[in-house]
Order: structure tokens, then sequence, then C-alpha cells
């Protein structure tokens, strides 16, 4: 059943996942009004461990590994749809 949910997964779920392990991590962060296409560290009150920890829950729960020089890549939620879309879809090619 996952795998049947990941062959559909589009760049809006990607950004969803991302929201719901903030919202995880950061549960006092108010995540209604986070723009897309602006840094999320701007936008909320995340340090460098609550990023941390959003890469290790994408590893934990989805089993996506991002490595430290693509940190980058995850600034925005629109970075992160781009960035993650291939890596979740890799994941049914499998």
């Amino acid at each position: 059943m996952f795998e049947t949910i990941l062959t559909q997964m589009t760049k809006e779920d990607i950004k969803q996942v991302v929201l719901d392990i903030i919202a995880d991590i950061a549960p006092d962060e108010d995540l209604s009004s986070v723009k897309a296409e602006v840094r999320l560290r701007d936008q909320l009150s995340l340090d460098s461990m609550d990023f941390l920890d959003i890469v290790m829950e994408l590893r934990k729960k989805h089993g996506i590994e991002v490595p430290e020089a693509d940190y980058v890549q995850l600034a925005s939620l629109d970075s992160c749809a781009e960035y993650l879309l291939p890596k979740f879809l890799a994941k049914t090619a499998k």
C-alpha cells in the first residue's frame, strides 16, 4: 500500500510531508501561512537542530537520504518538493 501512495506523489504531497514533519518537531509553529517559495528558516523559528530533525525524519519515516552537501536544497517548500520528488519516485522504481 505504501508503494502505491509513493507512485502517485506530487510536489504538493512532498510539501505536505515536509510540513507534517515540521509540525511534529515544532508543534508551536503556525504553518498555515508558510509561503512555498520563501526559505523556511526565514518564516519559522527553526534552528539548525530542527533542520537536522527534518532530515532525520525524512530518513526514518520515508527512507529518504539527504546528504549534507544537499541540505541547501531543502531551503523552501518549493525547493524541498523539487529535490525530494525524484527521490520518492526512485524508491518505487526499485
